[in-house]
């Protein structure tokens, strides 16, 4: 059997992000990595009063952070899984991107994909926030190789279920 290898947080690589705070803000934590592991930062809201999202509604909630996102960096927003399960509220242009040159408040756009009102307090971790490198591309224009896929698209490449098992869900379907 195989030892299990672990990484402590000193073998991790690591970059600087500075955050400046919107005045006002200071009240509430920097986003932070919950466990050991975690890819994203939990992300919390800056609302100065509760905010109701109603059930197939958005709204545009201000974090309190202002970032300097390093060159060859993106912070990406995502939504939080306990909100999107429990409540069905989810980051609606999901990842939303924060490019190197952006210097303005982060926000996130929260939708209430659920079937009741869903309410934002101040200082409520409401979103994800992962900050991955990027690389730009050339485009330059040409002919396509083929593939075996070829210009297949949603659902192309089957859906994962065994034959037996499709069947009988089509069944129950009909």
């Amino acid at each position: 059997m195989k030892k299990a290898v672990r990484i402590t947080p000193a073998q991790i690589n690591t970059t600087a992000v500075v955050v400046d705070r919107i005045p006002g803000t200071e009240d509430l934590g920097l986003p932070q990595y919950r466990s050991a592991g975690a890819a994203g930062m939990d992300v919390s809201a800056a609302v100065e009063q509760p905010v109701v999202i109603e059930p197939g509604d958005r709204a545009l909630i201000p974090t309190g952070l202002r970032l300097a996102i390093p060159d060859g960096y993106e912070a990406q927003v995502r939504p939080r899984s306990g909100l999107a399960f429990e409540y069905g509220v989810t980051v609606l242009n999901s990842p939303g991107t924060i490019d190197s040159d952006y210097r303005g408040e982060v926000q996130v756009l929260l939708a209430n994909l659920g079937p009741v009102p869903f309410t934002v307090r101040r200082g409520m971790r409401i979103a994800q926030m992962v900050v991955a490198k990027i690389e730009q591309v050339v485009l330059r224009e040409g002919t396509l190789n083929e593939t075996a896929r070829g210009t297949g698209g949603f659902g192309s490449t089957g859906h994962g279920i065994e034959e037996p098992v499709a069947r009988a869900l089509e069944d129950v379907q009909k």
